[in-house]
């Protein structure tokens, strides 16, 4: 990707402490245009990071809330357009700023909001304007930060061995503002922008209160599922309003939705699950399904349930089938991969007589356990 650099304007900001209350300051070292950026050292410490942001994978609805990277988008109030959001004007009038007096006094403006977040770290803030000409005439905006790196030392000569570097960076862990997002080569999301902060703290979510994200992929699929389950009560349930036996499912599945740690409720049918599943996998095929059974934990995909995936009850006990063509065994070898396995039809009259067989032995351990605390038995 060759990016034309119209302006990149480099702050620097200091904190005395760690925690939101400690002193802060920033200063602007300098903005520079096109020439002064391809003759520049900034220009080798971010070669290629324009083009990394650009490229950056980043799933719309991603897989948990604390993935790195995310698409944001600007709110606005019903019937209103993206002239109302104050975080879109400010990077607009950035991407509009025509000329370098205008641009560094709105990328102050800038800084000095994101100064007001509540987990505001040292570090370089840069923010660069670039045209990708291949595609576009009109700028994108970054704006990157990158943090302090702690205990930097410069090779010193052979009496001292080292000196101390006091303020260094390192284009390792870049937290960075992508607008407007390209979803696809060629293709501009006006209303969207991509952020990227691989640690925990919400720098930049703080730092844009106007801006929204999509919930994450389980939550939208929690969502989906709870719909499907309220349609199954009210077609159960049809006209039928005052009915203790309605409120009590209610409750139950009032429970189960809101439970971190949720057990099998043996609801539905095979075929109303099944049902239920192929919807949800058709809007995402590689959608992932983990479960536990005691401590086994199975990890896979929704989309084999059914058909490589299959749940079943035997002699008393929840089974789980997983079918395939061959095994494949982790480091730390075991005798179970030496196995010649058994005939399905051999090994179900087993499962559950092991279970019996404990219970049986724990029956007994109790029952010896009194007898030798009874004060009345002699024994023989």
């Amino acid at each position: 990707m060759d990016f034309i650099m119209e302006y990149l304007s480099f702050f620097v900001i200091v904190t005395e402490g760690e925690d939101s209350s400690s002193s802060k300051r920033y200063k602007h070292y300098q903005t520079l245009e096109e020439e002064d950026y391809e003759d520049s050292e900034i220009k080798r410490f971010l070669d290629g990071e324009f083009a990394r942001i650009v490229k950056r994978k980043v799933e719309r609805n991603p897989n948990s809330e604390n993935a790195p990277t995310k698409i944001g988008r600007f709110m606005v109030e019903p019937g209103y357009e993206l002239g109302s959001n104050q975080n879109y004007n400010l990077f607009q009038r950035l991407r509009d700023a025509d000329n370098k007096e205008r641009y560094i006094g709105i990328a102050d403006e800038l800084v000095h909001i994101y100064m007001d977040t509540s987990a505001v770290r040292g570090g370089a803030f840069i923010i660069a304007r670039a045209k990708l000409n291949t595609f576009f005439d009109e700028p994108f905006l970054f704006l990157l930060k990158c943090d302090f790196e702690p205990k930097i030392a410069r090779i010193s000569d052979e009496r001292n061995l080292i000196s101390q570097v006091e303020m260094a960076i390192s284009a390792r862990s870049i937290k960075s503002i992508q607008y407007p997002h390209m979803p696809e080569e060629g293709i501009l999301e006006h209303w969207e922008l991509k952020i990227h902060q691989a640690s925990h703290a919400r720098y930049f979510e703080d730092f844009l209160k106007y801006v929204s994200y999509e919930k994450p992929l389980p939550e939208v699929m929690s969502d989906q599922l709870l719909d499907m389950v309220q349609q199954y009560m009210d077609d159960k349930w049809e006209g039928v309003t005052e009915s203790t036996e309605r409120h009590e499912e209610e409750n139950a599945i009032e429970v189960w939705a809101h439970s971190e740690k949720r057990d099998i409720h043996e609801y539905w049918s095979q075929e109303q699950v099944t049902l239920a599943s192929a919807a949800l996998v058709e809007q995402k095929p590689d959608l992932p399904f983990t479960f536990k059974l005691d401590s086994v934990t199975v990890k896979g995909l929704l989309a084999e349930f059914g058909t490589a995936l299959h749940f079943a009850k035997h002699n008393g006990r929840y089974v789980v089938v997983i079918e395939g063509d061959s095994f494949q065994f982790d480091k730390g070898m075991s005798p179970i991969e030496l196995l010649q396995p058994p005939d399905l039809t051999e090994l179900l009259p087993e499962i559950g007589t092991h279970k019996q067989e404990s219970s049986a032995i724990e029956d007994l351990q109790r029952y010896a356990d009194d007898l030798a605390n009874d004060p009345n038995y002699e024994g023989e």
